[in-house]
């Protein structure tokens, strides 16, 4: 596949957009018209410059209102068109995009639309260029893409062809599979965006909140194999405006960018295989190393110069100690299956902070090759003799992600540390979930980083109402349960003292009572106020005995259809805090009604602190 990207979804000068292509494994770009007129190198300076960084120059667009006009504004039109091609000429771009009329057009004749492309055909067969057409699907008389290729098939032009996008086409709820009847050689470009599912108005929607593929709700594998099928082989390139995109540094965009594409290309093979039909397929794509889902968390790292706080904090809640390890300065914690590794804070993260997280795997090598081959960057460790090997990587927000080999009941890597003094009852059993709060720059990418490089599924995103703005949720899930991620995003613009905390939740046989006893060892939990559980007692009419225990424990309550969830909440250690919960029956969720009254609970929490009187 070979892959592009538009100018427009980075930040940037348009040499720090063509270097950031470059530095991220692109093989082209798309010219943005803006880009060109705003830089101070002339055409042949960016030509020379694409050419010493090894980048395609392989669109300029936009062209736009072209289609549908009277005979003078038409004569306008081409007079316009032929300064743009010459332009073309001079940047060695040999594709332009015209898109569908939405200002001028004041006739909707597909066959006059044909014969004035006809005519911008004879033009651009004079300076050697070629026409993409593309229906906007907010065009005024052209908003299909079928509509565009009927109107391309009259043209019958060999300088005139099609562009076909994504978000033009889905966003409108049109059906791709007759994309298999467009000739290849009538296809000139390729342009793919993803999008959250939203309901508003297609114009906004484009101009705001397109993503790239993997981070939306598209259906993008089976959209590319309609394609592939035709026998297209040109460039697949990525065209997606996106307000966040372009105020973010752009190489870390581009790797992003990049990252989806290869996601694209894997989700394309797949849909390739599994689809029944025909067709020529020339474009290449192939699958990425296929992981199975974790067998287990088995551990996670906690960074913070409050350690003392936080090992009081542990022991309270059940959890022994195994002492420092042999060679590094970090210790272990367990309770069960839950292992926490904690450490002082380094040059990674000062803030205290979920730092890391590892996974049991079937095999470490390939879950780091699949991660490789989605462009993410390899953590170095150092490993003595005899020390268990743990390969890792970086997620975008700068958290680690390392896989160890799974088999036995207890990582091998356990006995680097020492042997715990106590063996109380385990009432607390694995992680349950790892919270993560994202930077508002780097939501989506994280998105994409753990629905790709972890193969989870994504669920539907929530809002959620807080004291330091509306705060987005999203959770990624293996299908079995097993490895839960929620990543919530942090309000634009949010100040330092209104940050979300990350935390781990644990999962307990029996929340109550870990919750009793954990108290009895001198734990304070999160304070939630009486008149949320005036509302459970409304809501559920729960037994009396039960319902006094919650108030009692600070143990909040939900129910679905599929059973309960039972949870309490530490208070925080800086940005960091911990969860209990309990599971009952097939209750899969989160509690998600009580999260608006933990945040503002732990809002209040830090503000009563941060005032220096008790809390």
């Amino acid at each position: 596949m070979r892959t592009s990207i538009a100018t427009v979804c980075l930040s940037g000068t348009l040499d720090q957009k063509l270097v950031a292509a470059h530095e991220a494994g692109f093989d082209g770009v798309e010219v943005f018209e803006p880009d060109l007129v705003a830089s101070p190198r002339s055409p042949e300076a960016i030509r020379a410059r694409a050419e010493q960084l090894g980048l395609s120059l392989d669109l300029y667009q936009p062209f736009r209102d072209f289609e549908g006009v009277g005979p003078e504004l038409l004569e306008q039109n081409l007079r316009r068109a032929a300064a743009k091609f010459a332009l073309m000429n001079r940047l060695g771009i040999a594709t332009m995009l015209l898109c569908s009329n939405v200002a001028t057009a004041r006739s909707g004749d597909e066959q006059l639309a044909a014969v004035q492309l006809r005519q911008l055909g004879d033009v651009a067969d004079r300076f050697g260029v070629r026409i993409a057409y593309e229906a906007l699907a907010w065009g005024r008389f052209v908003d299909s893409y079928e509509a565009a290729a009927r109107i391309v098939r009259l043209a019958d032009h060999p300088r005139v062809g099609l562009c076909l996008d994504s978000f033009h086409i889905l966003s409108k709820g049109h059906d791709p599979e007759a994309i298999e009847t467009i000739p290849a050689d009538s296809i000139f470009f390729v342009q793919m965006a993803d999008a959250p599912l939203l309901s508003m108005d297609v114009l906004s929607w484009s101009r705001h909140h397109r993503l790239f593929p993997g981070e939306g709700g598209f259906d993008l594998g089976t959209f590319m194999a309609h394609l592939v099928r035709t026998g297209y082989d040109g460039p697949v390139s990525l065209e997606v405006f996106n307000d966040t995109f372009r105020q973010v540094d752009p190489l870390a965009t581009a790797v992003e960018a990049r990252r989806s594409l290869r996601w694209l290309e894997h989700v394309t093979a797949l849909s390739l295989g599994s689809a029944a039909g025909g067709g020529a397929a020339r474009m290449s794509t192939a699958s990425l190393p296929a992981v199975a889902p974790p067998a287990d968390v088995n551990y996670v790292e906690l960074r913070t110069g409050e350690l003392q706080e936080l090992r009081r904090l542990l022991m309270q809640l059940g959890f022994r100690s195994h002492g420092e390890h042999r060679t590094k300065r970090v210790e272990l914690w367990s309770h069960g299956a839950a292992r926490v590794v904690i450490g002082a804070p380094d040059s990674e993260h000062v803030q205290p902070t979920v730092a890391g997280i590892g996974l049991s795997v079937r095999d470490p090598a390939t879950a780091l090759r699949r991660a490789k081959d989605l462009f993410a960057s390899e953590v170095p460790r150092d490993e003595r003799p005899g020390e268990e090997p743990l390969l890792g990587v970086r997620a975008p927000d700068g958290s680690e992600v390392f896989f160890g080999a799974e088999g036995a009941t207890e990582p091998r890597w356990v006995s680097e540390f020492g042997i715990p003094g106590h063996d109380d009852p385990h009432l607390i059993e694995r992680v349950d979930h790892v919270n993560l709060a994202q930077p508002w720059q780097r939501f989506d990418a994280a998105v994409l980083f753990f629905h790709s490089v972890l193969d989870l599924g994504a669920e539907a995103s929530i809002d959620v109402a807080a004291p330091v703005g509306l705060v987005r949720s999203q959770v990624l899930r293996s299908a079995d349960g097993i490895l839960r991620i929620a990543l919530n995003l942090v309000p634009s613009g949010a100040s330092d003292d209104a940050i979300l905390p990350q935390h781990i939740a644990f999962a307990s046989s029996d929340v109550i009572a870990l919750a009793r006893g954990a108290r009895e060892r001198g734990f304070e939990p999160l304070d939630i106020p009486g008149n949320y559980y005036d509302d459970v007692e409304a809501r559920y009419q729960l037994e009396p005995g039960l319902m006094e225990e919650l108030r009692e424990l600070n143990v909040m309550y939900d129910r679905d259809e599929d059973g309960e969830f039972l949870h309490f909440y530490t208070h925080p250690i800086g940005t960091v805090f911990l969860e209990v919960v309990e599971r009952r029956g097939g209750y899969a969720g989160y509690g998600a009604l009580n999260a608006p009254v933990r945040l503002a609970a732990q809002y209040e929490h830090r503000r009563v602190a941060s005032q220096g009187a008790p809390a």
